[in-house]
């Protein structure tokens, strides 16, 4: 169970300084002409006050948009590999939401299924996460009908939930102790405070376990083909979400030298599932949505008793004609399968 403390504005000042000290970088969501976006930050003044979500994910800290994974050098008669070592920064991700830090784990489920990708555990073992409960909430939220909530500490580290004067601070994990005993004496005494009452109130939109146990036998319903009409296949829903992993393997070289580059990729694109014959197995739109519903409500569970989804709505803020990722699981979920 967590133990929790206050933390006064003025004390997190501190903490920032102490984290600092650590040698740890602090990244935070930060206002950027009007864009709220992680940046690397020194005190608690430049963190963006009062905003709903960053655009884009937390998961870059631990999932680069593009990574070398190796390197090779060509002369005559021989080919010489150098593998990439990861580069991993003692990290303090501050104030990201309580769906931003739950859906590390379903990264973590990923890269560490059948094996353990160095590159994302390096950096994982660097990150400590300090989140922030939700005061407020929008249309597009749904963390409830995901089992997740406004302020829930999974994920978190440390969670802190804005209170008079400063936050309740619930330690809980080893690293978020060890945060706290960078600076012990800021930490006070928690007053039992009803951190529920304080977090937004975001209300179940639909039923997710009848969900997942009525997507099998819905794979050839039409629901997915009328959904899709509007999709353009752009991939922002996949590069803004915080739980898609989907990546490409791709080689940048000349007749001397290359590299070999882990990229993100979307299970939207066209070409994702294209086959060197040219056989694509999800050639229409509607295939290709169907499988990001299923393998986020369908395949996660299955594979790794949990959702690939947090509710956090990123996906349909940055659609720009308006998928609406609550309204369409409201829709599957109420079709007789």
């Amino acid at each position: 169970m967590a133990n929790t403390y206050n933390l006064s504005h003025e004390s997190l000042k501190g903490l920032f300084g102490s984290l600092r000290r650590d040698g740890r970088r602090i990244l935070a969501p930060v206002d950027a002409a009007g864009r709220v976006e992680l940046g690397e930050v020194e005190a608690p003044s430049q963190v963006a006050a009062d905003y709903l979500q960053t655009i884009l994910s937390a998961k870059e800290v631990a999932f680069p948009k593009v990574e070398r994974l190796l390197s090779y050098t060509i002369a005559p008669g021989r080919v010489d590999l150098k593998d990439a070592e990861p580069r991993a920064l003692p990290t303090v991700l501050f104030g990201v939401r309580p769906c931003e830090a739950k859906a590390f784990g379903a990264l973590d489920a990923v890269f560490n299924w059948d094996y353990r990708d160095k590159f994302f555990n390096a950096r994982m073992e660097q990150l400590a996460v300090i989140g922030l409960s939700c005061t407020k909430a929008d249309e597009a939220c749904f963390c409830t009908s995901v089992g997740g909530g406004p302020a829930d500490a999974t994920g978190s580290d440390i969670l802190l939930t804005p209170i008079e004067g400063g936050y309740l601070a619930e330690v809980c994990t080893e690293k978020g102790a060890a945060i706290r005993a960078l600076a012990p004496d800021l930490f006070r005494p928690g007053n039992g405070v009803d951190k529920a009452a304080i977090a937004a109130k975001v209300q179940q939109a639909f039923d997710q376990p009848a969900l997942t146990s009525q997507l099998p036998g819905m794979f050839e319903n039409e629901v997915w083909a009328d959904q899709a009409l509007r999709c353009i296949g752009c991939g922002a829903c996949a590069f803004v979400c915080p739980t898609c992993v989907c990546f490409d393997i791709q080689e940048e070289a000349d007749p001397k030298k290359g590299e070999r580059l882990r990229c993100w990729d979307s299970c939207g694109f066209h070409q994702f599932t294209l086959h060197a014959s040219g056989h694509n197995p999800r050639e229409v739109q509607g295939a290709r949505w169907r499988q990001r519903v299923y393998h986020k409500f369908s395949y996660y569970p299955e594979r790794y008793d949990m959702l690939g989804c947090v509710g956090c709505g990123k996906c349909t803020r940055a659609c720009p004609v308006d998928m609406n990722l609550k309204e369409h699981l409201i829709e599957a979920a109420g079709v007789k399968a």
